[in-house]
């Protein structure tokens, strides 16, 4: 239950985690993190079942459980269950992070709508089904929670052939705000985490450390780290965050800053095509 110390309110949520998306990259950062943070993780991957293992061995070299599942958001209602599942594994769930997801990269104008919807059904209705499950076992329990929706700089600024992802982290951002004011009431938090490029295989980097000064036009001039994204996550996830909600906290090197004066230092119209 809920105590009350001066006027901070604490709240004893369950110290179990679910991530989505867990078996690479900022899933996989942030389940150690919170392993490390003493959680118990839930690890869900799609196809990478050796990298949810590794991720797995990692939460318990941190002394904490962990349980492993696929989950296949093309089919969200269905993958939506394994949140339950992690859940009754290991006895209880106060954090949920909507990792996973997925992108394009093809002009809206060539795009079917089979590769429309199936980007939307991983990136907004698994998240939406996920958290849905998650706050229901929240407020039953009674003891708060948190909810931390991963979505990119792409909820705010627009990218060539990125339609249907754009469209979707520009709904999650919205649907965390909706979802922030409606669970408020049961001391449940609910917040947005936006990155820029981050060295992970879903850029193409493997994994790999971030090269410096290898992106003249970022004001931090480098793609950022798992483990740095991992840490605004975390710090959403804790108590030192029990009066932040509804919010976006964007990890990107200041790269959204560059609007403007990333247009105005262009010589010639190449970005106008893809690839």
């Amino acid at each position: 239950m809920s105590e009350t110390k001066g006027s901070v309110q604490r709240t004893g949520y369950d110290r179990v985690a679910v991530v989505t998306g867990a078996d690479s990259g900022i899933g996989r950062a942030t389940a150690a993190l919170l392993a490390e943070h003493g959680f118990d993780v839930g690890i869900t991957y799609h196809r990478d079942e050796e990298g949810a293992g590794r991720t797995a061995a990692e939460v318990r070299g941190h002394g904490r459980r962990a349980a492993v599942r696929r989950h296949d958001l093309t089919d969200p209602e269905a993958a939506a269950a394994v949140v339950d599942e992690l859940a009754g594994e290991l006895g209880g769930l106060g954090v949920l992070v909507n990792n996973a997801g997925t992108g394009s990269a093809r002009p809206l104008i060539d795009m079917d709508y089979r590769e429309w919807r199936s980007v939307l059904a991983v990136d907004l209705d698994g998240a939406f089904l996920c958290a849905q499950r998650a706050a229901r076992r929240m407020i039953g329990r009674a003891a708060g929670g948190r909810i931390v929706n991963v979505t990119s700089v792409h909820e705010e600024y627009p990218l060539l052939g990125a339609g249907p992802y754009c469209a979707a982290k520009g709904g999650l951002r919205m649907l965390s705000r909706v979802l922030a004011m409606e669970l408020s009431r049961y001391g449940i938090t609910v917040n947005t985490v936006a990155p820029g490029e981050i060295a992970t295989p879903m850029t193409g980097q493997a994994d790999e450390p971030p090269e410096p000064d290898s992106r003249p036009g970022y004001p931090l001039a480098r793609p950022g780290d798992a483990r740095e994204v991992a840490a605004a996550i975390a710090y959403l996830c804790g108590e030192g965050a029990s009066y932040v909600t509804g919010t976006t906290l964007f990890v990107d090197g200041g790269l959204t800053f560059m609007g403007p004066q990333a247009a105005e230092s262009l010589g010639s119209a190449d970005w106008r095509e893809l690839g």
